[in-house]
Formats: C-alpha cells, structure tokens, sequence
C-alpha cells in the first residue's frame, strides 16, 4: 500500500483536490475531520480539554466553542501546547487506526490529507508527499470571497502558515491550482494513475509484514514519546 501527504495552504484548493481524488474511489484519512471528531462531548480529548480549559469553552450544548478556544492560545503558547497536548495524541492514534484498516483491507493507495504536513514531521512516515499551489495573490482572492473576511484578516491567515513555496521546495509532486477546476480535475487525475502501484508491487507490500510493523511502530512510538503541534490553527477555526 502506498500512503500520500497531501497538504497545501488556505485557499490553495487542497480540499478540492481531496475531493476529486476521492472520487476516483481513493481512500482519504482526513485530519482536519479527526481533529473535529475526537473533540466531539464524551470523547477523551473532549475530557482533557475541560478539565484544563473548563466550561467556558463549552457552547451552550456542550460542545467545544471552537472560536472562544481559538481565542484563548492566540498568542499563548503554553496554553496552545496545552491544548496540543489534549488532542494531538488521539489524532495520531485515530489515524494510524485509519490507516491500518485500509491496509488490512488491502487498498493500493490511501492518501493522508494534512494541512500541516510538513510542520507536524508526518511528511516522514508517507511514501510520497503532495502539495496544491497557487500564488498568495490568488490565496488572498480566493479567502476573502470563500470566507467574507477583510484583505487584513486574510492576510493573517496566510501568513500564520507555512509559506507554500517552503511547502514547494519540500514536496515530492506540486499540483498547480491557478486555473480552472477542469484543468485541475486533469493534474489529479493523472496524479492518481502514477502514484497507484502496480498490482505486483501492491500484493508484495501486502502480503510482507513488515511493512505493517512499521506503520504501526511509527505511530506507537510517536503516540508514546512526541507531544504538540499538529493541527492547531484549524482546530481553532470556526
């Protein structure tokens, strides 16, 4: 089986890509959906994240009141590792649940959609690493017509990121998103018939064990040993 990163920037059109690789009957592990999910009233991340943050990050129908949240780590990294500390753990687990079942069920291909890929080091356990692009002129555009925010504000988000041309430089493949979906829709197409293994090099990586152990000894590990950093700027997101 073969796993690809796909990250990108805000308005970069990752989710779009994401979207039509999908369907192209590609599994997607998406991190930003975990991340909401483990958060979710009863869940352990849910727990942790009362316990040290209290109620008052609680909407009135117990679930997280992801902007006040937001706004309480703006700024404050202790709190920000803090809150890292609550979710980051069941997010890696979550995944590497995810990923094992796809392997276990014998998918040729599985793509992990990360927006932090880089910043969160998961660029090292993926075979193959995929950035959308675009240019922040056409980042800015896209944000403040999606989103209804100001330039400023928009601005901020882009910038509170990695920038996309350090993602170009560190990514295996670049897909570029400044024209058209059609043309897009193209470039993912392609994408998928050269990143999907032959069915020789899929039975070979199924049937040897040790490529699960591997997977899996990556994210014990890290599970075990590694705290913060992934996710937080879209956990806080509205």
């Amino acid at each position: 089986m073969k796993l690809v990163g796909l990250t990108g920037g805000i308005g970069s059109g990752k989710s779009t890509v994401s979207r039509i690789i999908a369907e192209q009957n590609v599994p997607i592990i998406d991190a930003d959906l975990i991340a909401r999910q483990v958060v979710e009233p009863g869940r352990r991340a849910y727990k942790l994240i009362r316990k040290h943050f209290g109620d008052e990050v609680l909407n009135a129908d117990g679930t997280i009141d992801r902007p006040k949240l937001g706004a309480i780590i703006f700024g404050d990294s202790d709190k920000r590792k803090v809150l890292n500390s609550c979710v980051h753990p069941y997010v890696r687990l979550e995944m590497f649940k995810q990923v094992f079942w796809h392997w276990m069920t014998g998918k040729k291909l599985v793509v992990l959609d990360v927006p932090l890929l880089f910043e969160s080091k998961l660029d090292k356990f993926v075979n193959t690493t995929v950035v959308v692009y675009c240019s922040e002129l056409l980042q800015l555009q896209r944000i403040v017509k999606r989103d209804t925010m100001t330039e400023e504000a928009a601005t901020q988000r882009i910038r509170s990121q990695m920038p996309l041309n350090e993602k170009v430089k560190l990514a295996n493949i670049v897909l570029d998103n400044s024209s058209d979906v059609d043309q897009l829709k193209i470039q993912v197409k392609n994408l998928v018939r050269r990143l999907t293994p032959p069915v020789s090099s899929w039975l070979l990586g199924w049937i040897v064990p040790p490529v699960a152990l591997a997977i899996s000894g990556f994210f014990i590990k890290d599970y075990a040993t590694r705290g913060a950093r992934l996710l937080v700027a879209h956990y806080s997101r509205p």
